[in-house]
């Protein structure tokens, strides 16, 4: 089986790594390559849309960089358990009409044995932003 490492359980040094790895993951913007960090039947609540297996969060993440442009997120750490992460982030981007965005919300993961996401849900909000208050 693949596994995603850091593993659980987690430390304070390997929680902030495996945020680093996602944050990076997703600033790439190859749903394909994110999707690989999930289990197969990875659930994920993401505002109010859920999204259910691996094809759908690719499914889900190519329709999203198709209407979200010049996407940029950070991640941070907020608590951590045994197999839990909680982070808080921003991101930006900019619609087809070119207005800009500015995103924050908080995810909570839950990870498997071998370091795979199984479980995301995601709060979100979206603030209106001009193109001279961006900061990432």
């Amino acid at each position: 089986m693949n596994k995603k490492y850091p593993l659980p359980p987690f430390t304070y040094q390997t929680a902030i790594e495996k945020v680093q790895l996602a944050e990076d993951a997703w600033n790439s913007q190859d749903p394909e390559k994110i999707a690989q960090a999930y289990t197969i039947d990875t659930e994920w609540r993401n505002r109010s849309q859920f999204v259910n297996g691996r094809e759908e969060v690719v499914a889900f993440l190519t329709g999203k960089w198709k209407r979200e442009l010049n996407y940029k997120l950070r991640k941070e750490l907020w608590a951590f358990t045994d197999n839990r992460i909680a982070v808080r982030f921003e991101y930006e981007y900019q619609d087809l009409s070119g207005q800009w965005y500015r995103a924050y919300g908080n995810e909570n993961w839950e990870f498997n044995e071998d370091g795979l996401m199984a479980k995301r849900y995601a709060s979100i909000n979206d603030v209106v932003i001009t193109e001279t208050e961006r900061r990432l």
